[in-house]
């Protein structure tokens, strides 16, 4: 029990240091992106390989839910004679929570990861150290394209999961299941509220993909100069980052609320 106390102390001094770390690099990334020069086409690209190529697998995995959320509403609705509420229902989960956590933890997994690669292979070939030696900053260079491209693709990307997931779940209700399609629409719209709803996806889905971003850039810039490292790195970047969006999501669910 005295040996447990020092270890609780090291243990919270080292999640304090980390958050401080992260804060400042954060700081470092936004003072970036307000110095010139800017580069477009580095942005454009990097929005391109951590948005256009996770359309797919988003429209899938939403379509997929949906298909599973209007199964299983509908086994539940059924046994109170309340089919008719089924659009509503599926609407309400689907745009408040399912897609924009859905969204960033399969973002996390499939561009998040791939990010946090690159800048560590970039740290083991020792890349960023040659553009320090061009006194290019590599924040401004490397960094700051990646995770701007993942706050910006991350709406996008959540509003394409919201509606795979709503025609899936139509699929699955209406045309399998043989619930009314104009009801279905009909409470679908009546229930969700673009102030409330739309909107608190959107943030949700801004504050997620600029948390991915921050995290993933920063353990990539941060690993160690080893394949060992890397590989750390990048399982540190996927656990951290879906284990802090589900936290941050209970409080910012709790606080739209209120």
């Amino acid at each position: 029990m005295i040996e447990l106390i020092p270890a609780i102390g090291r243990y919270v001094r080292q999640w304090v240091d980390s958050l401080g770390s992260h804060a400042q690099f954060a700081a470092r990334i936004g003072a970036a992106a307000l110095r010139p020069p800017f580069r477009p086409r580095r942005s454009v690209e990097a929005m391109y390989d951590s948005g256009v190529l996770s359309v797919v697998i988003i429209c899938v995995s939403g379509f997929a839910v949906g298909m599973v959320l209007g199964l299983l509403f509908y086994l539940s609705l059924s046994r109170f004679g309340s089919q008719e509420v089924l659009g509503a229902i599926v609407g309400i989960a689907l745009v408040r929570e399912l897609a924009p956590v859905f969204t960033a933890l399969l973002v996390t997994g499939r561009a998040g990861s791939a990010v946090t690669a690159e800048i560590g292979t970039m740290v083991v070939t020792e890349e960023l150290d040659g553009l320090r030696m061009l006194s290019i900053d590599p924040v401004h260079f490397v960094v700051l394209p990646k995770s701007m491209a993942l706050l910006f693709v991350m709406p996008i990307l959540t509003a394409f999961f919201a509606l795979f997931g709503i025609a899936g779940a139509y699929v699955a209700g209406c045309i399998v299941l043989g619930v009314d399609g104009g009801t279905f629409v009909t409470s679908l719209i009546d229930a969700v509220d673009f102030e409330n709803d739309i909107m608190g996806c959107f943030l949700k889905s801004v504050i997620f993909g600029s948390l991915l971003g921050l995290v993933a850039t920063y353990r990539g810039y941060h690993c160690e100069p080893t394949s060992r490292g890397v590989s750390s790195a990048t399982t540190q970047t996927v656990v951290v980052a879906s284990v802090s969006v589900l936290i941050f999501d209970y409080f910012i669910t709790a606080l739209w609320g209120f």
